[in-house]
This record gives structure tokens, C-alpha cells and sequence, in this order.
């Protein structure tokens, strides 16, 4: 989880704003506003918008500290007021950390309610949403409906999805639970197989491999 927000913050603290807006798929809004407001009023929207993400920066970081300090109370509130009122970038982080302070807490449905939510946001980027579909998959899969899990998990199985790999993996435990051996081996064999599969996650499936065979 620490590398999507490394990567969405590192690119906002640098203010990249046109590649993040690129990635994100709201150029073209950007694109719409230009269009809208004349030359002097764009200064000024550029100014303000600087600003709002200025604003947003500072906000996050005093709720990384709150969290640091052990103020998880106020760390929630303050992430949560950034999740209504922060730049999209840190609207998103902000709702990526409160579900992780929920999980951390024990609090698996609270985590797992702020998962879905970003997952069913249209307006989010599809990295994102199927981001918070796999933790919330993962939220749930102790006690959750295996056939719903294993129907979420396969929307992120495909060749060319990001999470894939820990999409597979999570797909051969729900299969396991449902005490599917056969499907549960075929997705750890995959992930011995795939050479980009990450060296951690490639000997968890191995020894889980050998388990199932023993």
C-alpha cells in the first residue's frame, strides 16, 4: 500500500500538475476550464488552485503527524475533513489512510466501507478504485461471501491490471476457503511462473504450493 501513496504523493508534493491530471484522466476538464475563462481569470484560477494543493499538502502532513504521534482520534478527523475539502490527489490519499487507520484499529467494516466507497467512485481513476476493491477484498475475507469475493476479485485478474499479482493471490486464499485445491494451485502457479511476480509474494505461493501438495 506504501508504494500508491509514495507514488500519488511524491507526484503532488512535486507539483507535477499536468502529468498528475494526465494520469488521473481530468486533462481534459483542465482542458474545459481554459476554454471558459478568459486569460486574466485563468492567472487567477491558477493561483487559487496552487494554493488549494498548497493548503492540501499542509493539511495531510499535520495528519501524518497526528498519526506518528499516536493522536489517532485527531489524525481521523483531520483526514477526514481533508477527504471532504482537499485537492483530488490528497482526497484520495486522505481516504486511503483513514481506511487504514480503521483496519489497524480492528474496525475491518468501517475499513472496508471507506474501501468501497472509492472503489464505486466514478470519478476516481480505475488504479485507484480497483486499488480500494482489492483492500477491500481483503477486508472482508475472513468472514465475508466467498462467492462475492471471488466475483469482486476477478475484475482485477486480468494480464494488464496493475494489482494483478496480489489480486491472484488473494483469488487462490478465496478458493482455498472454499476449499477449491485445484483453483487455489492454478492461481499460486501463476505467480510462480510470472517472472514479474514480486520475489515475497512468488515464495509465499511457493510454500503454499508445497502445503497444498503435502
Amino acid at each position: 500500500m506504501s508504494d500508491i501513496f509514495e507514488e500519488v504523493d511524491e507526484e503532488v508534493r512535486k507539483d507535477k500538475y499536468s502529468k498528475v491530471w494526465q494520469r488521473y484522466g481530468n486533462w481534459f476538464v483542465s482542458c474545459a476550464v481554459a476554454l471558459l475563462i478568459s486569460a486574466v481569470g485563468y492567472v487567477q484560477w491558477q493561483e487559487y488552485n496552487f494554493e488549494q494543493r498548497a493548503e492540501s499538502s499542509t493539511e495531510f502532513n499535520a495528519a501524518l503527524r497526528l498519526i506518528d504521534s499516536k493522536k489517532l482520534d485527531e489524525a481521523t478527523r483531520a483526514l477526514a475533513g481533508l477527504a471532504e475539502s482537499g485537492t483530488k490527489g490528497y482526497t484520495i490519499l486522505a481516504k486511503f489512510r483513514a481506511a487504514g487507520l480503521k483496519a489497524q484499529a480492528g474496525n475491518s467494516a468501517a475499513a472496508s466501507e471507506i474501501y468501497d466507497a472509492i472503489a464505486n467512485d466514478d470519478e476516481i481513476n480505475t488504479l485507484y478504485r480497483d486499488l480500494a476493491r482489492l483492500y477491500a477484498i481483503m477486508q472482508k475475507i475472513d468472514d465475508g461471501d466467498t462467492s462475492e469475493l471471488s466475483t469482486d476479485i476477478r475484475k482485477l485478474l486480468s494480464d494488464d491490471n496493475p494489482w494483478r499479482f496480489s489480486a491472484r493471490e488473494m483469488a487462490a486464499v478465496l478458493a482455498l476457503r472454499k476449499r477449491d485445491r485445484k483453483t487455489a494451485k492454478e492461481y499460486f502457479k501463476m505467480l510462480t511462473d510470472d517472472p514479474g511476480t514480486p520475489a515475497g509474494l512468488k515464495q509465499r505461493a511457493s510454500e503454499m504450493l508445497q502445503a497444498i501438495d503435502g
